[in-house]
């Protein structure tokens, strides 16, 4: 008995061997790239299911697409038996094929085990047709059938495991052709195997009555095959892009991590990290009732370096005395640099002030006389300050304070040598009850005032908008940088109501503008830890934006990297206030911060904006800078975050910023500081010149 076969349904069959084989090669690369054992064992039993149905329903449509002239069915319990076959055969492959080490034995013995399963898998569906008599099989083609089985397996998995590096190049290009080539096999084993079926004349289908009606089977195996197969590949390469971004997340973040901890030029430990280590030298100094030392350094004419053989030589320079600086101190003593050519010592377990005095002369003598092998010509010597635990300041600010007050008394006293801290030196002290009297004032007196730095589109040049700067004018003082009375401010307490007032201020102008017939530019407002810490500040900020008139959208908030990640869950509850009330927040100073980057896509912020010290490096000659901007532009990009780079002072930086596509700038280069009135003209200048 001959049957015929239906040309549509073969080219169905061939599609989903296609799509399966494509599916099993998409798995082998997503299986191999996972870390843990769970996510490895539950993708391996996901995929197996859904590469299985692939291959078993192939074996079905390529049987529906045969007809005999007689009806046929099939049996419900072996038409099981044989998709089970298939999903044990799929998870058998993805587990070869994703191991980590796999020899050719493994996958010989795979290859065999495999091949015979999907031959099982085939001849247990024949015999769900439920035969009689039952169907003869010829000799030949049936063993040529399970060789071409094994052979195709072999042949897969190899190709599985070549392919299964999804960075390598072309990959998809190369999976897809290979997926063809697959296909072919896997059909070229079903019909050797319905070649080798012989029907004998006067046979009927013991399964035609009460078993599977084929045109339903043919509609929903189709259908749903499809559907399995195309959800598979679509969680996969979600799935894929979510690891990679997590893998990308992961390094950056361990670059960033060491740029927040260590000194890029020297290698020493930071700012950030030497303060860490005085909180504890202070706490183990509290509990043992010790004293260390705090040796503040600044080079003697290191700026006559600078200026006569340029930063190039000066850099050398500061490399070079950071590993002279180690090897004159003692083993256990923390060597920082704070930037600059300033560096610290903290010197730990001392007996007496005079073990303080003799570090120091140590350093002065080898600086001073010794043979070093890094063959640098130049010889630098250091002005060195000394303040003592707990004499001289019990906190990290007070020791550190004291200490360059002291080295400037050493410079003073003749250079290259070193002065204690004493109290007659403590002029920024007495300056500082000077700053908080004038802040005191300075609401009532009209003392403070606005500045507006311009921020511009990356894409257009156009303007975007502004960051509002606050300014302290004093008629005594004079006036003072933000980066002097702000910290005073902070640690006053003060700072909360200068907050407020930026914030009438900055709408009063935002105001002013729009009443002028001026675009009505979105102002960004700092806000300091203090500010952030106080219960109803979203409630008090939204009373006066609206009190002044202003949309709340026309205001951005931003909030530095290191404030924000002080108390993570209080900063996603503030961020979500702030954005239910209508305003947006920006992530200021981003990578200067010990970064927890798990929180960035939590924060959901409209803008992160790259530190002045990112932006810096993009003039470097090493690749470095260049590659950690742009993979944090890429990064917040794929979040659906805004960039904006602040400090933009140079062509070069604008021009490399543009090419990697960040959304906004802003920099001397670009515009500096302005006062409310000259801002007012630039945004008429830009309105006429449209």
């Amino acid at each position: 008995m001959l049957g015929t076969y239906n040309f549509w349904l073969v080219a169905a069959s061939f599609a989903v061997a296609t799509l399966a084989s494509y599916t099993a090669l998409d798995l082998t690369g997503r299986i191999s790239m996972l870390a843990t054992s769970l996510l490895r064992h539950a993708w391996l039993v996901g995929g197996a299911a859904a590469m299985g149905v692939g291959i078993w329903s192939m074996h079905f449509i390529a049987m529906l697409a045969f007809s005999l002239p007689i009806p046929v069915g099939y049996d419900v319990g072996l038409t099981a038996w044989s998709l089970a076959l298939a999903i044990v055969v799929s998870c058998l492959a993805l587990f070869v094929t994703t191991r980590t080490k796999v020899t050719l034995g493994h996958l010989a013995a795979g290859s065999v085990i495999m091949g015979v399963g999907i031959a099982g898998m085939h001849y247990t569906g024949m015999a769900a047709m439920r035969m009689q008599p039952g169907i003869d099989y010829q000799p030949g083609w049936f063993a040529a059938s399970i060789a071409i089985a094994i052979g195709a397996s072999m042949a897969a998995l190899l190709i599985a495991r070549r392919l299964a590096d999804n960075r390598a190049r072309n990959v998809l290009l190369a999976r897809f052709g290979a997926a063809l080539v697959m296909a072919v096999a896997i059909n070229g084993m079903h019909y050797s195997g319905m070649e080798a079926a012989a029907f004998p004349v006067g046979a009927i289908c013991g399964a035609a009555n009460g078993g599977i009606d084929t045109t339903w089977l043919g509609t929903a195996v189709t259908v749903l095959t499809f559907a399995i197969l195309i959800v598979t590949l679509m969680l996969s390469r979600f799935d894929a892009r979510t690891t990679f971004l997590v893998s990308a997340v992961s390094r950056l973040n361990g670059q960033i991590v060491r740029l927040a901890t260590l000194d890029t030029l020297t290698g020493l430990p930071n700012r950030t990290t030497l303060t860490e280590r005085i909180e504890a030298a202070i706490e183990l100094a509290r509990r043992r009732n010790s004293v260390f030392a705090i040796l503040f350094m600044d080079l003697d004419g290191f700026k006559t370096i600078n200026d006569s053989l340029g930063h190039s030589a000066g850099d050398q320079v500061l490399a070079a005395f950071a590993q002279r600086l180690q090897i004159c101190v003692r083993a256990t003593d923390t060597v920082a640099r704070l930037g600059g050519d300033e560096f610290v010592v903290m010197a730990e377990n001392l007996g007496s002030r005079q073990d303080a005095g003799l570090i120091a002369e140590g350093v002065l003598e080898r600086m001073r006389e010794g043979v070093w092998n890094d063959k640098e010509p130049l010889q630098v010597m250091p002005s060195i300050g000394i303040a003592l635990y707990p004499q001289d300041g019990e906190n990290v600010d007070t020791l550190l304070k004291h200490a360059d007050a002291a080295m400037y008394e050493a410079k003073r006293a003749g250079r290259s040598t070193y002065r204690f801290f004493e109290a007659s030196m403590n002029e920024a002290a007495t300056r500082t009850l000077q700053i908080q009297h004038a802040l005191h004032e300075a609401l009532t007196a009209g003392h403070f005032s606005l500045n507006f730095q311009p921020k511009f589109r990356g894409d257009s040049n156009e303007l975007a908008g502004a960051e509002a700067l606050i300014r302290l004018n004093h008629p005594v003082l004079g006036t003072l940088p933000p980066m002097e009375f702000i910290p005073i401010a902070e640690r006053s307490g003060q700072i909360v109501q200068i907050g407020y007032w930026v914030v009438r201020e900055t709408c009063r102008q935002i105001r002013s503008w729009i009443d002028e017939g001026l675009p009505a530019m979105k102002i960004a407002i700092n806000l300091s830890p203090r500010q952030l810490s106080q219960p109803n500040l979203v409630s008090s900020i939204l009373k006066i934006v609206q009190e002044e008139g202003v949309a709340c959208d026309r205001i951005m908030f931003e909030i530095t990297e290191t404030v924000a990640m002080q108390d993570a869950p209080r900063t996603i509850e503030m961020i979500r206030e702030f954005q239910t009330s209508g305003f947006e927040i920006a992530i200021d100073d981003f990578g200067t911060g010990y970064s927890s980057l798990a929180y960035l896509q939590r924060f959901r912020v409209k803008q992160l904006k790259i530190d002045r010290f990112f932006t810096n490096g993009l003039d470097d000659k090493t690749p470095e800078g260049t590659a950690i901007v742009s993979a944090i532009i890429a990064l917040a990009h794929s979040l659906d975050m805004d960039v904006v780079a602040e400090g933009v002072e140079t062509a070069s930086q604008l021009g490399k910023l543009k090419e990697m596509m960040c959304d906004e700038m802003q920099g001397f280069l670009l515009g500096k500081p302005l006062a409310a009135d000259a801002f007012s003209a630039l945004l008429k200048d830009r309105v006429a010149s449209v």
